[in-house]
């Protein structure tokens, strides 16, 4: 029979056709006369689709990975055995996240989203040298706006659109899915995981004898795993606390007082009546070998030098980045116990405060990590006079100078009742926060030339990216000289003292290295070697140290584990946690 209708039957006979794999109308509809040319596409199942673009990741976005095994004397031979069953077991782990996200209204966008987290994540493992553990994710996740665009550059925006743009062009262009229906498809699917699960099982049991070895001594190499170490990395950071509870709160203060050199019957205080006033200074990604006075060939602390600080030689940080190190400088409970703790601690600047001192925060860094919640603090561009940001900011970043125009404000802010008594500032720095290095000095500390003048650390000679890094340096020191010049100008009022220490170091290109985070059993040791000052001033009388002993010990290793108490020592603060035997000048003292 005739229809009558030849429209309204085509389509009635369209839907009652049984098939058993059917194409969606939008992709399945071919390129009729009258309609824009389409870009050719293949007819496949997800699964297939999955595997291509597994296949992509495995070779194209893993060049990091593959890099760094080609570069290791212990996992070489003759047939590449096993770099190829490497490869078959990141393929088959990257084929399950892939399939995770393969259902119909969610896979393009999902795959597209891994793609390009892929390409952005491999152009900084190549171009800096960055693993994505999940302290460098914590610390991207604290990076604020002006920092991140730092790191965006036009090679990136290149690397992206080739590594992972092309991928998502053919799988929204490229791409017609043969979808299978009802207990067909998942079977299909169910069968294409447990096979991808069971070669990555089977592999990794036969291949352990010589894979173990290989994570054991270099276990960078699991956070180089493109895009599976950034997926657990930050389900570590952003998981983990939902399905295990915060650590409870504890507090630090109980039984701080402040010492006998605060009381007038005292012989010491009748000789130095005068309130202490001490600076702390949180410096900024400075790597101890790039500092003048540990011997660097080039005079990066002339300033420092002229003021005859006391220099530690052999200091070291607690972690590579700021959210590790800062926390942990400012804790009572050292590097190990901090990083194994079961609770959430009070800081040196609460116990600071307890003891009746008047305590002050100034930030011109991203955040002091949760040191200065229960303390007064602000950011110094947000506090500073519109002119005094005009003369020192730009683009959204300040020069530390900023800071010192402050201190008398931030001083003054103190509650009288806690000033007269005495006081502690902390000034947190920018210092020489990469990777735009030349943002970080003014024109009168930009001594070597040329320096390099972007933030891709990678398009500049190692001898541009050194001076552009020293230029920094020499601005720190301008930046702690002028503070010293401030406290010395306080002497008539308060007995005064400096003391500056650097969170981390810096990578500047060794080894294929840039900027710093790599976690700390594996990270060079310009990453962790930090340079450490005091210039004792007035303050010194108080507690009655030779300043002789304490020059003595110069070459003595010294950790952030020695800060909390060293810093208690100084001040004369009395507390049950201070432990005299970490206190580096505590041998020094009558």
């Amino acid at each position: 029979m005739h229809n009558m209708f030849p429209g309204r039957g085509d389509a009635i006979a369209a839907v009652a056709l049984p098939t058993s794999d059917s194409v969606s109308a939008a992709d399945a509809a071919p390129p009729h006369v009258g309609r824009r040319w389409r870009w050719p596409a293949l007819l496949l199942s997800p699964r297939t689709v999955a595997g291509v673009l597994v296949l992509w990741c495995t070779l194209l976005l893993n060049q990091a990975l593959w890099q760094k095994l080609a570069g290791l004397d212990d996992f070489s031979d003759p047939w590449m055995l096993r770099r190829a069953v490497m490869a078959v077991l990141v393929g088959c782990a990257t084929y399950l996240w892939f399939m995770l996200w393969s259902w119909p209204r969610l896979r393009r966008g999902a795959w597209s989203a891994i793609l390009v987290l892929s390409a952005v994540v491999q152009y900084y493992m190549l171009h800096y040298g960055m693993v994505m553990d999940s302290s460098m994710v914590r610390n991207v996740m604290q990076t604020n706006f002006t920092e991140g665009m730092a790191l965006f550059s036009p090679l990136m925006l290149v690397h992206v659109a080739v590594f992972a743009g092309l991928p998502v062009l053919w799988l929204y262009r490229g791409v017609r899915w043969q979808e299978s229906r009802g207990r067909r498809a998942w079977g299909l699917s169910a069968l294409a995981v447990l096979l991808a699960l069971g070669t990555l099982l089977g592999g990794s049991v036969a291949m352990y004898r010589q894979l173990a070895p290989l994570i054991r001594n270099h276990t960078e190499i699991r956070f180089l795993i493109n895009p599976l170490a950034t997926v657990v990395s930050f389900a570590q950071v952003t998981l983990k606390p939902i399905f295990k509870p915060n650590r409870p709160f504890r507090a630090i203060t109980e039984g701080t007082a402040l010492g006998s050199s605060y009381g007038a019957a005292s012989a010491v205080a009748a000789a130095t009546h005068k309130p202490p006033l001490l600076v702390l200074v949180v410096g900024e990604t400075t790597r101890a070998d790039h500092f003048g006075l540990n011997g660097y060939p080039r005079d990066t602390t002339p300033e420092l030098a002229a003021r005859q600080v006391i220099n530690w030689r052999q200091a070291w940080s607690c972690g590579t980045n700021t959210l590790a190190s800062v926390p942990c400088m400012f804790s009572h409970l050292g590097k190990s116990g901090y990083e194994g703790r079961k609770f959430e601690y009070g800081s040196l600047m609460d116990v600071l405060q307890a003891a009746g001192l008047g305590v002050d925060w100034l930030d011109n860094q991203a955040g002091c990590k949760g040191v200065c919640d229960r303390i007064p603090h602000a950011q110094a561009d947000q506090v500073a006079t519109p002119a005094e940001v005009k003369q020192w900011c730009k683009d959204g970043e300040c020069l530390d100078q900023l800071m010192v125009g402050l201190l008398d404000q931030r001083l003054q802010a103190l509650p009288e009742a806690a000033r007269s008594k005495g006081a502690v500032l902390v000034l947190h720095q920018m210092g020489s926060h990469g990777p735009a290095y030349y943002r970080r000095s003014s024109a009168q500390t930009k001594q070597f030339k040329p320096e390099c003048t972007t933030h891709v650390t990678s398009d500049c000679s190692h001898a541009e990216l050194v001076n552009v890094y020293d230029n920094s340096m020499r601005e720190t020191d301008l930046f702690l000289a002028r503070t010293i010049d401030w406290l010395q100008k306080k002497q008539d009022q308060y007995a005064t003292a400096l003391m500056y220490v650097s969170d981390h170091g810096e990578s500047l290109g060794e080894n294929g290295l840039y900027l710093h985070g790599l976690p700390y059993a594996i990270a060079p040791d310009t990453q962790k070697h930090v340079p450490w000052v005091l210039w004792p001033g007035s303050l010194q009388a108080r507690t009655g140290m030779k300043e002789a002993c304490a020059r003595s010990g110069v070459d003595q290793r010294i950790t952030h584990d020695n800060y909390f108490h060293t810093v208690l020592g100084m001040l004369d603060v009395r507390s049950p946690l201070y432990k005299p035997e970490l206190d580096m000048l505590a041998t020094c003292r009558s």
